[in-house]
């Protein structure tokens, strides 16, 4: 039986998938779709038929983890309608009931975290090897596992004959409402990381919290408009740090965006008491220099917090005074400014995320996806010291054009194009003539999982026609 062998990991983890197409009946046209594509493939053209009646999932004997591990436990109960989509009346067997030669995902972890929470450290490495009636799949954490099973359920095709605004009661975030969103991205090995923006980008901010914001003066005398944060403010500091002291007990990710970017001088430059804080430290006219001052006791306040501090590179552009293990967030620039931001940066010894040029929110006509799978993260002048330190990557989605109706087409699947972009080893992945029908594959997939994911191109999905 020939092996199909897939390794992957853009973050210096072998993942090592072996693994057969599995199918649920009859044998049909299919495209090798699993997304995001691993980093080493070899397969065979074998294939197994499936039984919801007869599958089980369960722990090997010598897994750090076992029943009761609620991170993988409540995984099974995820993953099996999602393997069987049209059998609705079934539900995941247990391990200990009795049927006829049931297909058993056996699954090893060697380090249980099974109440813990994945970070930057957390390795997603796994290998997986499917044959007739078994499938195994070893992972160092349960973090891999997770990723070791969504890669499984990729495997399974059914064939054609198979069954932003506010408003205070609807439209807030409340701490439950927070602990719930970070409860379920927990159970997928997602981590929630939150920004508070500041001092710009705080209008809001003023409404909740009185002498936060600057006045901003028209002449000699208020205008009755406000600016950003007023940073002469000692009070605005004190606020901030009850603020972040509440923010760490939400959330539970090591690290916070403090945001600092597109900060306007024009109300600090109007305010009498804010010129005077300038002259009395000494800065000067030079408004960059008051918010340094601002953006390094944020980011002072957040490291005796034990968070580590993400800022958007006007905070470096400004050469303001941070600490060496803050992380540089890249949003702007033309593709020569970003390589030269991400060659200045790395420079420097700061660790960078780029999100530049992946703003989806930017819609262009015809399939822009091809652009955000073209980019190439690592592009820019530097040594390798330099390129490890770029991190990772973000799709970006601001939301002033998007609510509940359009957000799940508008980023499904173009932020799949990006996914790849940051997962998969590029040399497999250069071509967008090989990509394109293994991403339509995968908008379908994302369909029969009740993602409202919009078109690639005039063409339709298999499922669609079911029962017609």
């Amino acid at each position: 039986m020939e092996e199909k062998t897939i390794s992957n990991s853009r973050r210096c983890y072998k993942q090592w998938l072996w693994f057969m197409v599995l199918f649920m009946s009859f044998s049909v046209i299919y495209v090798d779709a699993v997304w995001p594509m691993p980093q080493m493939i070899s397969s065979s053209m074998a294939r197994y038929t499936l039984n919801p009646r007869e599958f089980i999932f369960q722990y090997s004997s010598g897994s750090s983890a076992q029943p009761g591990c609620s991170l993988l436990d409540s995984a099974f109960e995820r993953y099996f309608p999602l393997i069987f989509t049209d059998y609705r009346a079934a539900r995941p067997r247990q391990h200990d009931e009795w049927f006829r030669f049931p297909f058993t995902v056996v699954v090893h972890v060697e380090r249980a975290e099974c109440e813990g929470y994945p970070d930057a450290d957390s390795s997603e490495s796994y290998k997986l090897s499917v044959c007739s009636g078994q499938a195994a799949l070893r992972a160092e954490t349960v973090w891999g596992a997770l990723r070791g099973l969504e890669s499984f359920s990729q495997l399974v095709y059914q064939d054609d004959f198979g069954e932003g605004a506010f408003h205070p009661s609807t439209h807030v975030y409340t701490q439950i409402d927070v602990k719930r969103v970070i409860a379920h991205a927990r159970l997928r090995g997602i981590r929630v990381l939150a920004e508070f923006d500041s001092p710009g980008h705080t209008q809001s901010w003023g409404k909740g919290q009185p002498g936060l914001l600057t006045p901003c003066y028209k002449g000699t005398v208020p205008s009755g408009t406000f600016g950003p944060v007023n940073p002469a403010n000692s009070s605005s500091y004190q606020f901030m740090t009850r603020l972040f002291k509440e923010v760490t007990s939400v959330f539970p990710d090591s690290y916070v965006h403090l945001g600092g970017d597109e900060v306007d001088f024009t109300c600090w430059k109007s305010n009498p008491d804010v010129r005077g804080f300038m002259l009395k430290m000494g800065f000067g006219t030079d408004y960059t220099k008051l918010e340094s001052y601002y953006m390094e006791n944020m980011v002072n306040i957040t490291k005796g917090l034990n968070k580590t501090a993400i800022v958007w590179q006007d905070v470096f552009d400004y050469h303001e005074k941070i600490p060496v293990d803050t992380v540089l967030h890249i949003w702007k620039g033309s593709p020569g400014q970003i390589q030269q931001e991400l060659s200045s940066i790395t420079l420097a010894g700061y660790r960078v995320i780029l999100a530049a040029p992946w703003y989806i929110n930017h819609i262009d006509y015809g399939q822009d996806w091809e652009k955000y799978y073209t980019i190439q993260p690592l592009n820019f002048t530097g040594t390798e010291q330099q390129k490890k330190l770029v991190i990772g990557g973000e799709v970006c989605m601001w939301g002033e054009y998007v609510d509940a109706t359009n957000l799940s087409p508008r980023l499904w699947p173009r932020a799949s194009a990006a996914g790849e972009r940051l997962w998969s080893d590029e040399r497999m992945t250069s071509s967008v003539i090989d990509a394109f029908p293994r991403l339509v594959d995968f908008r379908c997939r994302l369909l029969r999982r009740g993602i409202q994911a919009e078109p690639l191109f005039v063409g339709h999905c298999r499922h669609e026609y079911q029962g017609i």
